[in-house]
């Protein structure tokens, strides 16, 4: 957030890969509630790494953003090029139009001075180390939240809000890690000048619903599931279309179940 302090940090550290996860980042809750923080950090964050790794010479960037990028309403699954053909979804527009804009940074960059800057847009990403905060987690850990607590107070219902029917993928973060490894690694862009736009997701959708049930099964909660309909459901529908990844032979190795399993151990230590 600090141009002066990341200027000093590239100085001093000279790296020579640079991948930028740092984002203000939350579900629909914290969308709705902070939509000045969510424009203002992300293009912060942006504008001072994204600069720096140009200034210090660094040509090997992989730039991460989300698949709330593409429009509402587009059809599924979700291709790069449906960028910007469309409305975006009004809950998370100021985070969506922060990492658009990432997008065309990084892309600026490779035109004029030959950068290989590279955006990658993950899907819905959860594993150890996630936000499990029920006022700005994403749905997957506060779900894993939810129902731990539930079991533990040995409570009769949890509440999970919307009606359940929204589907989403999910892709662990271990899966993203190696995708970047992954893109670093190869010689897509040659001598830069390239517009790329990567999706990385798993592949596989799952309802709420069904989300919802597979994570009480996990945990061992014992009692009821409540879906609140007054609350959003925000987009109906995000599935990635993986087919440029894995035209270069990559693919996500874990699967949701196990996934879950390992981040809800993860959870138990802290």
């Amino acid at each position: 957030m600090n141009q002066d302090a990341v200027a000093e940090y590239f100085q001093k550290n000279k790296p020579e890969y640079v991948v930028l996860a740092a984002a203000k980042v939350g579900g629909i809750h914290a969308n709705n509630t902070y939509p000045a923080e969510f424009i203002y950090q992300n293009l912060t964050i942006q504008n001072n790494i994204i600069h720096q790794s140009w200034r210090q010479k660094i040509t090997n960037l992989i730039f991460l953003g989300s698949s709330c990028i593409y429009p509402k309403s587009c059809d599924q699954p979700i291709r790069e090029e449906y960028l910007m053909t469309g409305p975006l979804e009004p809950t998370n527009s100021p985070y969506a139009l922060a990492k658009i804009a990432g997008v065309e940074m990084c892309w600026s960059y490779n035109r004029q001075y030959g950068t290989r800057f590279i955006p990658v847009m993950p899907t819905n990403l959860y594993g150890p180390n996630d936000n499990f905060d029920l006022e700005t987690s994403h749905v997957l850990p506060a779900l894993i939240r939810k129902f731990h607590e539930a079991k533990t107070k040995n409570m009769g219902e949890v509440v999970v809000w919307g009606t359940g029917t929204p589907k989403r993928e999910f892709l662990h973060v271990d899966d993203l890690a190696d995708a970047c490894l992954f893109l670093l690694e190869s010689d897509l862009l040659g001598n830069g000048q390239g517009k790329p736009l990567f999706n990385i997701g798993a592949g596989k959708e799952i309802s709420i619903r069904d989300l919802a049930y597979m994570i009480k099964r996990l945990v061992g909660f014992k009692g009821e599931i409540v879906f609140d309909d007054s609350k959003p459901d925000g987009t109906p529908r995000k599935l990635l279309d993986i087919s440029r990844m894995d035209s270069l032979g990559w693919q996500a190795n874990i699967g949701l179940e196990r996934g879950i399993k390992e981040t809800y151990q993860w959870f138990l230590t802290v």
